[in-house]
């Protein structure tokens, strides 16, 4: 049979895959769009409530072409020297529309983080992607924004596999990537006008299979680096390229790529400043060797670890999840619970490598005791493996795409490249919840560091208990990490009844992020959360 005869029969199953998937457990799922163009590898949610997704440049022909006359044109392209077919994409989650995007080098297991000014710096690759630097600047849903590849500054080393962090001053520091145990920093002014900063910590914790790759970093409100590789973290001080603690060993074996678990930094209280407790969660991962070894079977590990990072004297709690996992992405909600999505439950990441696809979310509740943090929701239909994403939108929805087990594109078989988009609501939008919604109606767009302000919300029933604003910033999703991920609750004066302005209108005091520690300058997603039920949130700019 033609392969383009069996790309139509798969887009007409898909075509029939039913619009919403749900069970007894709590929360639904939904397709939003049966052909997305590309599997998305790499995705970031704009100011603008689109969303840019990204794939390698390498892979061949996708299900999107470029605008006429725009090919891109490459002697080195391992598929096509002449290339009419998008890459990267940008979806209009209010309209579920597709645009192409154009993007010239190669950004397979690239990096990424927002600006301040809401650009989308992105940043490595593979082959001419390197040292390569580029940016999207989004515009409205209606106007035409796309790609630009700097020409210079270019990365002083080849970053591929590398993480992103935004930093208090708004720069961004690049750690790692394979073969390059080094930060570097964008601009580059940022670092001193150095080029690349060796760092040790990750040539020590190598192993035979790499497992220092897309280390997990995280910005602690000390303004000090966790960074996590393999087993081993540290607190880093990059301004003195100083290592200030060694934290103890996670158990369970390596967590990092390929080894494949996930990393998020629990929700940070920004009125306690830069004394707030900041808690990291890192879960699940593959047996050591599985990827040495192509071992697809080989059982994920089933395993927790939570830390108080900024506890000198701090060690991993260790909790079991209720089933192992690999290439789960860990999603903060607005209410401050995670959300873990996606992957498999044995072999590794890598092409081929995985098998028994994790069809059952979880949601990690950090408030509730060990042994009863972990709850499971309602099962998706369509398996995400490798190179598969999930990000938060700021209707409360959580966006879940990409998975491409195979090398190229493959539509046959088992576990074939996914081009479905997907919305998973949790159980705080269900319909018996809805008269607790609160709707944002005044916000200021723009709040500076300690300032107070006045958000001004309605709500259908009386409330009950203080209302809570919390900041969720937008990262960049790739390889079951959040590059940059972050929630910030705000300070918030009572909004009782007697707080209200009438016809079920709320007026709320709250004291913006004390400084770039807590909350780095950018827009962030502003959620008013009643009863554990969040507002469509509105975009704020954080300034100094």
């Amino acid at each position: 049979m033609p392969a383009s005869n069996i790309i139509l029969i798969f887009l007409l199953i898909s075509a029939s895959f039913p619009i919403r998937v749900s069970s007894d457990l709590p929360g639904t799922w939904e397709l939003l769009v049966t052909n997305a163009g590309i599997s998305t590898m790499h995705t970031a949610v704009t100011r603008y409530g689109t969303v840019v997704l990204l794939d390698r440049t390498d892979i061949g022909r996708t299900r999107k072409l470029l605008p006429k006359g725009n090919c891109r044109y490459d002697p080195h392209d391992r598929a096509l020297h002449r290339d009419c077919y998008a890459h990267s994409v940008l979806f209009d989650p209010a309209t579920n529309g597709i645009r192409p995007l154009k993007i010239l080098t190669d950004t397979w297991c690239s990096s990424g983080q927002f600006l301040p000014d809401g650009t989308l710096l992105q940043t490595g690759g593979d082959l001419d992607g390197l040292n390569k630097i580029r940016k999207f600047a989004p515009c409205p849903p209606n106007e035409r924004c796309d790609w630009e590849e700097l020409r210079s500054p270019a990365l002083s080393a080849g970053r591929w596999y590398a993480t992103n962090q935004i930093l208090p001053d708004g720069s961004v520091i690049i750690v790692g990537g394979r073969g390059a145990n080094s930060v570097e920093f964008y601009p580059p002014a940022a670092g001193g006008g150095q080029a690349a900063v060796d760092f040790p910590f990750l040539a020590d914790v190598e192993d035979k299979q790499m497992d220092n790759l897309y280390p997990y970093v995280h910005l602690l409100p000390d303004g000090n680096l966790f960074i996590f590789a393999n087993t081993k973290s540290v607190l880093y001080d990059y301004k003195s390229n100083r290592i200030v603690r060694n934290f103890p060993d996670l158990e369970g074996g390596p967590r990092n790529y390929p080894s494949a678990g996930s990393s998020a930094m629990l929700a940070l209280d920004s009125e306690k400043d830069e004394s707030s407790t900041a808690e990291i969660v890192i879960c699940g991962g593959a047996k050591f060797g599985a990827f040495l070894e192509r071992s697809n079977d080989a059982p994920a590990h089933g395993t927790c670890g939570r830390i108080v990072a900024t506890d000198p004297k701090s060690g991993w709690e260790l909790e079991a999840m209720p089933f192992g996992r690999i290439m789960g992405d860990m999603v903060l909600l607005p209410t401050g619970d995670l959300l873990i999505v996606n992957g498999a439950q044995a072999g590794t990441q890598g092409f081929e490598q995985a098998s028994d696809p994790v069809l059952y979310p979880l949601l990690y509740r950090p408030a509730e005791p060990a042994g009863l943090r972990f709850m499971t929701l309602s099962p998706t239909a369509v398996p995400r493996m490798y190179h598969s994403t999930a990000n938060l939108l700021p209707d409360g929805r959580i966006l879940i795409a990409g998975s491409n087990p195979h090398y190229f594109y493959r539509f046959y078989g088992d576990l074939p490249t996914e081009l479905r988009l997907e919305a998973f609501s949790p159980e705080y939008l269900s319909p018996d919840r809805a008269n607790l919604r609160p709707v944002i109606e005044e916000i200021p767009e723009k709040v500076r560091y300690g300032e107070g302000f006045e958000v001004v919300v309605t709500v259908s029933l009386p409330v009950v208990e203080k209302m809570e604003v919390n900041l969720g910033n937008a990262p960049f999703a790739t390889h079951s990490f959040s590059q940059g991920q972050r929630l910030v609750k705000l300070g918030v004066t009572v909004s009782a009844p007697s707080a209200g302005v009438g016809n079920g209108r709320y007026r709320i005091g709250c004291t913006a992020p004390p400084d770039g520690r807590i909350a780095p300058p950018g827009y962030y997603m502003a959620f008013v959360v009643n009863q554990g039920v969040p507002s469509v949130a509105k975009w704020v700019q954080v300034v100094s």
